[in-house]
């Protein structure tokens, strides 16, 4: 059974940094990608980033080039997103998913995605 669960949310102030955790079981890492979602209260689910399971390609969204660094540890079988820099508007639930695929490129949010976490808060406020 397919399962991912997300941890490492909380509070934080703006410009801390935060990393995010999702383990994977029922798969291996290796040969699929997992992708990074946000949603914020009242807005749209974003995509965030993905790592593909294939050589490691990874996908940043505009807001967060620069600031979020998304890594893999295979022997874990689990996926991180560190964050630093962080502002308010980075607030959101922020969830892992898989589709048991390899693809990461510019339109990966776009797929459909089958398995998802159950997601972990992230609040940035002072």
């Amino acid at each position: 059974q397919v399962q991912l669960v997300e941890s490492g949310g909380g509070l934080v102030q703006p410009g801390g940094s935060l990393r995010l955790s999702c383990a994977a079981s029922g798969f291996t890492l290796d040969g699929n990608t997992i992708g990074w979602f946000r949603q914020a209260p009242g807005k749209e689910r974003e995509g965030v980033s993905c790592i593909s399971g294939l050589g490691g390609t990874t996908y940043y969204a505009d807001s967060a080039k620069g600031r979020f660094t998304v890594s893999r540890d295979n022997a874990k079988n689990t996926v991180y997103l560190r964050m630093n820099s962080l502002k308010p508007e980075d607030t959101a639930v922020y969830y892992c998913t898989t589709n048991l695929h390899s693809y990461c490129g510019s339109d990966w949010y776009q797929m459909g995605y089958a398995y998802w976490g159950q997601g972990t808060q992230v609040t940035v406020s002072s």
